[in-house]
């Protein structure tokens, strides 16, 4: 009999350990994941738990049967790389537009993103009504044709309705919803811990949360490293622009679940975040140019150190013209105008400074765009500045 007291213990953790053992036994403070219990049952070994001193001798059970879950189309090893958490192109009428948004989807695909994000905070999924929002989910999954993985953002007002979209996300083949705290009403650290937990023991996708205290509640580290018993919950994406909190959930997190993912929703950060071990990231600038922030995840994951910051420096200028200056996310959707694409008439109210502003910042953008390599179209009147494309070569 081999005996464990990890915190929190794994499938992974068995397979290192269990050496073909008969027994496991468990700690009183030690708490065995969904997918922990399933391989020992696979296994047929018997769980002796240990009580604390002073109470009842051990008792012993084999492990319950596993709970059946939806198949999982790409597993969690495929959540690495560049996710796109896509814009949502609208027709003349303000509805979605779906056949430029066919030629969108397959256009990101072919230029290499890992995989997509729909109904992130790019794709403005508080502006959609909740039959839209499964809409875009939908069409995103029928032109992927399970290409990529699919992070489908599941953030909704309650608890009810985000299983009930959950549930129709994982009928149309879904890899994992991405989940933030609910927004509107702040709630106590207990009751976040609560209201996660229970998804995660009702959902039947896994789940990435999404740290983006931008928009809503902050999770902190403490709450995250309680939630990891969760087997349901495989990572983070962090929005926070804070590198030293992504390191410090790295290293805390990681401790007790080697695998757990952790992705940064912020693109100034991409090389820095995957030197250190991010396993990628949901970035809005892959939408405008895909091409330049895979090999950015590349050249880094790869340790081309060069490349790499040459790229991370490069796409500044152009974040920061999107980010900056305008309502969020319509740089972004002009950046994608940009790339040749009919991102149609937005979805919140704008003045009209602001709308002759975005004619300027679409002139900055195809400035920047052809400093990069790209072949642009409409107008510009760009300084010189000499510097070498970056695509292309």
């Amino acid at each position: 009999m081999i005996r464990i007291d990890d915190a929190v213990i794994t499938a992974q953790t068995l397979e290192g350990r269990l050496e073909g053992e008969r027994q496991v036994e468990i700690g009183p403070g030690s708490k065995l994941t969904p997918s922990a219990q399933d391989f020992l049952h696979a296994q047929g070994v018997e769980i002796v738990r240990r009580e604390a001193s002073g109470q009842a001798p051990p008792t012993t059970t084999l492990a319950p049967a596993p709970t059946p879950a939806a198949p999982r189309a790409a597993g969690r090893q495929a959540f690495a790389g560049i996710f796109c958490p896509n814009i949502v192109l609208l027709d003349s009428q303000n509805r979605i537009n779906h056949a430029e948004m066919e030629r969108y989807i397959n256009w990101l695909i072919e230029a290499g993103v890992h995989g997509l994000y729909p109904n992130g905070s790019t794709g403005e999924f508080s502006r959609l009504s909740q039959e839209e929002r499964q809409d875009v989910v939908r069409l995103v999954c029928e032109v992927n044709k399970g290409r990529v993985p699919v992070l489908a953002g599941a953030s909704e007002a309650n608890l009810r309705d985000v299983l009930k979209m959950a549930e129709y996300y994982a009928s149309l083949g879904v890899d994992a919803i991405a989940l933030m705290p609910p927004y509107y009403y702040e709630i106590s650290t207990e009751s976040l811990f609560e209201y996660f937990a229970e998804i995660a023991e009702e959902s039947p996708l896994d789940i990435l949360l999404c740290n983006i205290p931008q928009f809503t509640q902050e999770l902190s580290i403490d709450l995250l490293e309680r939630l990891l018993p969760y087997d349901r919950i495989f990572g983070i994406k962090d929005s926070s622009r804070d590198l030293p909190r992504l390191l410090n959930t790295m290293n805390c997190l990681r401790q007790q679940r080697p695998n757990y993912v952790v992705m940064t929703g912020c693109e100034e950060l991409v090389f820095p975040s995957v030197l250190m071990g991010a396993s990628g990231g949901t970035i809005a600038t892959s939408g405008i140019v895909p091409e330049v922030i895979v090999e950015l995840y590349e050249k880094a994951q790869s340790g081309d150190i060069e490349r790499a910051r040459e790229l991370q420096y490069r796409i500044l200028d152009l974040i920061n013209l999107m980010l900056l200056g305008v309502n969020f996310p319509e740089g972004f959707k002009t950046g994608v105008a940009a790339r040749g694409f009919d991102v149609g008439p937005a979805r919140a109210s704008s003045s009209a400074s602001e709308q002759e502003y975005l004619i300027k910042l679409e002139a900055q953008i195809n400035c920047v765009l052809a400093d990069m390599g790209y072949p642009v179209q409409g107008p510009r009147a760009c300084p010189a500045t000499n510097l070498p494309p970056i695509v292309g070569r």
